[in-house]
């Protein structure tokens, strides 16, 4: 397991690119320059606290939507699991492949048995501003949700 650190609140999104799983390039620094977005790492395609996870944020994707959060999973899965996983849950969000843990590290999720650890960072405009490095599967979206509600009230 390697012993990085989490990026801190105000740090700049990562200039990291990943493929999706329809093996287009995205660069995560691009995505996030504009209004709200959800980067979940999880350790396994089709694993269940993982397909907890999926459906916690598809059955809340309206509401992450009208929020203005756009929503990327991030694995250390080929393409081709992130593929099937979308595909099998129908998930309404990108999802990323990261078999060589470049994006896990430059966000500093830490590896266990060569999967990424279950962890979240929200940005705004380019910058993280919350994360979790603890995540609930099952309460994720919800938690999320919460969080913007209240970033966006102190504001």
């Amino acid at each position: 397991m390697n012993q990085l650190s989490a990026l801190p609140i105000g740090s700049e999104v990562p200039d990291v690119t990943a493929v999706d799983q329809d093996g287009n390039l995205v660069s995560l620094r691009k995505v996030a320059q504009n209004g709200w977005v959800l980067f979940y790492f999880y350790p396994k395609a089709e694993t269940p606290g993982c397909i907890r996870e999926a459906h916690s944020l598809k059955d809340n994707y309206k509401q992450l939507l009208d929020n203005g959060i756009k929503v990327y999973g991030i694995s250390m899965d080929t393409v081709e699991a992130q593929k099937k996983f979308k595909e099998n849950h129908q998930l309404p969000f990108t999802l990323l492949a990261d078999p060589e843990g470049k994006v896990v590290d430059k966000f500093g999720v830490p590896k266990k048995y060569g999967m990424a650890s279950r962890q979240s960072f929200l940005a705004k405009e380019g910058k993280i501003v919350w994360f979790n490095l603890h995540v609930n599967p099952d309460g994720h979206a919800q938690e999320v949700l919460e969080v913007v509600k209240k970033i966006k009230e102190s504001s």
